[in-house]
């Protein structure tokens, strides 16, 4: 009997401590387009700013939950500037897959909160990384007017865009500098007029970028229109 009791007290124990865990705060995020094929639902996902993988999975789990009835999850995240469509992963921060029970691998090791297989992909710099970025301070900008501060994900650089007050043409200068403060490109722009919209060309090919509102958003000569890197300035 005394045993018995015991256990109980035990049992009591355990659950009172699972009763009182405390549930983890979701980070804001909005849900915009969802895109549906025969195979998947791609479902994007805004955030305000660059999370950590466990903030990522929290959301996903949540999204989970909210749209049970969409087949085959998929979810893309935006960060501010990223644009819904475009031409490569490498465009918005992270992705979450969702796996089907029947196609869990050894290297399947992320669950929601609710035991859901999930599969994440970070294309994105980590917060601690932007922020160096965005805060070097070359001397090719000093006294300059600068336009913005670009984290470019896939080339883990950032994009600095000035001008030169100065300057009577008005000519607009691109760098790019990565990590270790060192300029890897450097560009002088064509400027081309496109109805009211402003392009610079940056290569031989025609590539460009256009600068509008914040957002950088650069395209691919032969890309249709569809950009496939855009971000908003100090993100």
């Amino acid at each position: 009997m005394k045993n018995l009791r015991n256990s109980i007290i035990v049992f009591c124990l355990i659950a009172g401590l699972f009763a009182c865990k405390k549930p983890q705060d979701i980070p804001h995020y909005t849900v915009s387009k969802i895109f549906k094929t025969d195979t998947a639902t791609t479902v994007n996902v805004h955030i305000a700013n660059r999370m950590t993988p466990a903030q990522l999975i929290l959301i996903a789990g949540k999204v989970k939950k909210d749209s049970a009835q969409l087949p085959n999850l998929h979810i893309s995240f935006l960060l501010p500037g990223n644009t819904e469509t475009s031409a490569g992963e490498h465009s918005y921060y992270a992705s979450a897959k969702f796996i089907n029970a029947n196609q869990v691998a050894s290297f399947d090791t992320l669950k929601d909160d609710d035991g859901n297989v999930v599969r994440l992909k970070i294309f994105g710099l980590n917060q601690e990384k932007a922020k160096h970025l965005l805060g070097l301070k070359p001397d090719e900008i000093i006294a300059k007017n600068v336009l913005g501060r670009f984290i470019d994900d896939y080339n883990h650089t950032v994009i600095i865009p000035f001008d030169d007050p100065l300057d009577e043409k008005r000519e607009v200068y691109i760098i790019e500098l990565d990590s270790a403060a060192k300029v890897v490109s450097k560009t002088i722009p064509q400027k081309v007029k496109d109805g009211n919209i402003e392009k610079w060309i940056v290569t031989q090919h025609g590539d460009y970028m256009m600068l509008k509102d914040s957002v950088l958003t650069q395209f691919a000569n032969d890309g249709l229109g569809v950009p496939f890197n855009s971000i908003k300035a100090g993100i």
